[in-house]
């Protein structure tokens, strides 16, 4: 290749491991020739065609295999880019991948890079990306709605618009700094401006108003099992779980550690989390889970105390963010002591539609549907600092020259939700958690 030209990079975009088919990305500016190299023939445009492929040094058959081959810019990268349909048996894949790596000027891919190509060459933008890697990560229906809702760039074209608000805002600005003395500058720009900075933050203030509904369907609703010692709390997990989980035993401090378990709840993402009984111990390592205990309690979205029907004491009434749940409900049939939210039995199966349906509204409150704007953290902070300067830039009595920079301190703020500035520390992360062939 010419010195400084990109490299042509692939990679497998299938899973790994015996398959039906095994699809290769290829992409750069080599593209063309890399195929015509494997298949003889360059094929039509976008069109899929079956091809012979055979190593470019021995001429040896490698696979029969179908072959598409798509021109820049309309490509996922904005390059050249082609697909290889082989046979997904693991010498077929690891033939056309050695002929591939021998190739000069063609590498193997980075996780991301394709991404990342699409992003430099302005295929997608940052929320976009951002929206894909999600898309990727997704377990759950909302959490599917919600990474779609960013790969179409809604944040994306929502932050551009107020963007391109503020400009003109910026604009009218400095037009009254540059020729205040002219006759033909209407004296009230400037409140003008003011006031579409005023209304633009609290457009903004409105959206960042979710309650971190959006982080939070990303990492999911936490629920954490608590009580003391042979409350049933692992027993209960099993038995919302449907499956053995934990260890369940009438000895008292069984659960040392932590148990987390991710359930799709009608299309939300709930982990529940079994945890050490709470009680006074002396013994070290029952000591160290009951800390771990308290920590998940501190993290927890939703706390379900567990309250056995074998107590005689009535449990303290329920708090925020608690609910009491009476379990074993069959040894003690009747009627529930008054604090408590719920009755269930593990073993009857009494009261766990109940509180499984409970359980879900709390997490709907909490996640929403998936129609969150602001989804990463990184999206709050950029949004709260255009908030901040346009809020600065109302304050009255603030020299024009003072308005004037803290309104561009908002554009520039506004211009990172995109990755029009500031993302070089963004972007190796990003694409690090993306697979290889993406």
């Amino acid at each position: 290749m010419v010195p400084g030209e990109v490299d042509t990079i692939f990679a497998a975009a299938s899973g790994f491991g015996k398959a039906a088919v095994c699809v290769v990305r290829v992409s750069g500016p080599g593209s063309a020739d890399l195929v015509t190299a494997l298949a003889g023939v360059l094929p039509a445009p976008r069109r899929l065609s079956l091809r012979r492929l055979r190593d470019p040094i021995t001429g040896e058959v490698l696979d029969e295999a179908l072959v598409v081959w798509m021109p820049s810019p309309h490509t996922f990268t904005g390059e050249d880019q082609a697909e290889l349909h082989l046979h997904g048996g693991l010498a077929v894949r690891a033939g056309v991948l050695r002929c591939l790596t021998e190739r000069p000027g063609c590498r193997p891919a980075e996780p991301g890079e394709f991404t990342r190509r699409a992003f430099l060459n302005g295929r997608l933008d940052l929320t976009r990306v951002e929206g894909l890697a999600d898309l990727i990560d997704a377990e759950t229906e909302a959490q599917r709605r919600q990474a779609l809702r960013q790969l179409e760039g809604e944040l994306g074209r929502q932050a551009e618009t107020w963007r391109e608000r503020l400009l003109d805002v910026l604009a009218r600005l400095e037009a009254g700094l540059d020729f205040a003395d002219e006759a033909d500058v209407p004296e009230e720009v400037d409140a003008g401006a003011i006031a579409e900075a005023a209304a633009l933050a609290d457009e903004i203030a409105v959206v960042l108003s979710d309650g971190t509904r959006g982080e939070r369907l990303r990492e999911g609703f936490t629920v954490v099992l608590a009580g003391p010692p042979n409350a049933g709390k692992s027993t209960l997990l099993n038995a919302l779980a449907r499956r053995e989980v934990a260890i369940v035993s009438d000895v008292p401090g069984t659960t040392r550690d932590a148990i987390e378990v991710r359930c799709d709840l009608d299309g939300l993402p709930v982990t529940l989390v079994d945890t050490a009984g709470l009680r006074d111990s002396l013994d070290p390592v029952e000591r160290i889970g009951i800390e771990r205990t308290y920590q998940h309690l501190r993290r927890a979205d939703l706390v379900l105390w567990l309250h056995s029907a074998e107590e005689r004491n009535e449990p303290a009434a329920a708090e925020p963010g608690k609910l009491l749940i009476l379990t074993k409900s069959d040894l003690h049939p009747g009627q529930p002591k008054s604090t408590i939210d719920i009755a269930v039995s593990a073993k009857t199966g009494e009261g766990l539609p109940a509180l499984l349906a409970r359980v879900r509204a709390e997490a709907e409150m909490g996640l929403g549907h998936g129609d969150a704007l602001v989804t990463r953290e990184r999206h709050r902070i950029a949004l709260s600092r255009a908030r901040d300067a346009l809020h600065r830039a109302c304050m009255p009595g603030l020299a024009p020259e003072l308005v004037a920079e803290e309104v561009r301190t908002g554009a520039r703020a506004l211009a990172a939700v995109t990755g029009r500035v500031d993302v070089d520390d963004v972007l190796d992360r990003l694409f690090s958690s993306f697979c290889i062939g993406k």
